[in-house]
């Protein structure tokens, strides 16, 4: 199943402000960085969220989000946010602005 091109739109345009902006197909979806880190994927059926690791617990607890797994693997920092939680910008907003804040506490890449 290829990722949502409506919710890839949805993001590209949430994400237009920010500077370091680039996307990269990956993971059967396309990753949206920002100075070359990744803060978040449309992937098959959702978006992948990278978040403050201390905070999943909450996140999890308190949002429909799941921890993201790739393969067998859990993705330590990631969740997984299906697509019927993200229809409208109210929902998908919060979620977009957690990996931008994650991305930016890393330094830039290359």
């Amino acid at each position: 199943m290829a990722y949502d091109e409506e919710l890839a739109d949805r993001v590209r345009e949430l994400l237009a402000p920010e500077s370091g902006l680039s996307e990269r197909r990956m993971f059967g979806g396309l990753a949206f960085l920002l100075d070359g880190n990744m803060a978040v994927a449309v992937s098959p059926g959702g978006l992948l969220v990278r978040v403050d690791p201390d905070e999943m617990e909450k996140l999890l607890t308190n949002t429909d989000a799941e921890v993201a797994v790739m393969g067998s693997r859990e993705m330590h920092g990631w969740l997984r946010v299906d697509a019927e939680h993200l229809r409208t910008a109210r929902q998908l907003r919060p979620w977009v602005e957690r990996g931008v804040a994650r991305s930016r506490s890393y330094p830039p890449k290359g």
